[in-house]
């Protein structure tokens, strides 16, 4: 039955300062690493034109003034397009997850602060239902056969484990994992397969991928071997490399379920 659920495919859009922006790998957002690709609720409706089965908002500016602008790029989405919305960056408590569920998001992606403090994801999961709380890993390998998570968008160790936080993630109400992957990220090399099966197989949530999207034959891959259950990508689509509709027509001749 499992071979039947269609497989995802969500663009992503980094928002900074109300606008899309791009840069190439974990901290390397500092100004001028940063290529402006256009107005966010333009580029939403493009990919829900292109038939997208989610988008993702990521405001990377998390100060008050950028929480504002990101509630009103919600607000214009959600009235716009068709497809759900995921909101993340910056939101610290059940407060600022509704404030994002109000203006439209139908789920609120947490990372830094779920590390910061695990309860958060508890408790969104009680107040909005685990559908809602979707739980973004960023995890880099430091040893054979090693994966650890970092915060701060890739600067900080915590030392965790990717696998054993994937899983307490999941006990305590996430009902979807991203998992990005630092190496990958930027780099359009290929997904990391060998993290993204670990995952998708040993909690009971879609995983979606992230990090390393460079071609569709990477998106086959990490849905085949790396068993994800979506596949997240932005530069490939912000810049015309393909479309959402390119990446399902070529899923769907290897015989990859998708909605079309």
């Amino acid at each position: 039955m499992e071979a039947m659920i269609a497989k995802r495919v969500i663009p992503c859009l980094d928002v900074h300062a109300g606008q899309v922006t791009r840069g190439v790998q974990f901290g390397k957002a500092e100004a001028g690493e940063l290529r402006n690709v256009g107005d966010p609720v333009e580029l939403a409706l493009r990919y829900n034109e292109q038939g997208a089965d989610e988008m993702v908002f990521f405001d990377i500016t998390a100060t008050a003034h950028g929480r504002k602008t990101m509630v009103d790029v919600i607000e214009r989405a959600a009235d716009q397009c068709f497809m759900p919305l995921t909101v993340g960056g910056g939101l610290k408590s059940v407060d600022d997850m509704f404030t994002m569920l109000r203006a439209g998001a139908d789920k609120i992606s947490i990372n830094s602060s779920a590390l910061a403090r695990p309860e958060l994801i508890r408790e969104g999961a009680e107040k909005f239902g685990s559908q809602c709380i979707v739980v973004s890993i960023d995890a880099k390998k430091v040893g054979p056969d090693k994966w650890e998570v970092f915060s701060h968008g890739g600067r900080k160790n915590t030392g965790l484990d990717a696998i054993e936080w994937a899983k307490r993630a999941v006990v305590l109400g996430a009902g979807e994992i991203v998992l990005n992957s630092i190496d990958a990220d930027g780099t359009k090399a290929g997904f990391d397969l060998v993290i993204t099966r670990r995952i998708s197989e040993s909690v009971g949530v879609p995983v979606v991928a992230s990090g390393g999207a460079g071609s569709l034959e990477h998106m086959a891959e990490v849905l085949l071997e790396g068993r994800a259950d979506a596949v997240l990508a932005a530069s490939i689509f912000h810049f015309g490399t393909y479309t959402v509709g390119d990446v399902k027509k070529f899923l769907a001749a290897k015989n990859i379920p998708v909605r079309l």
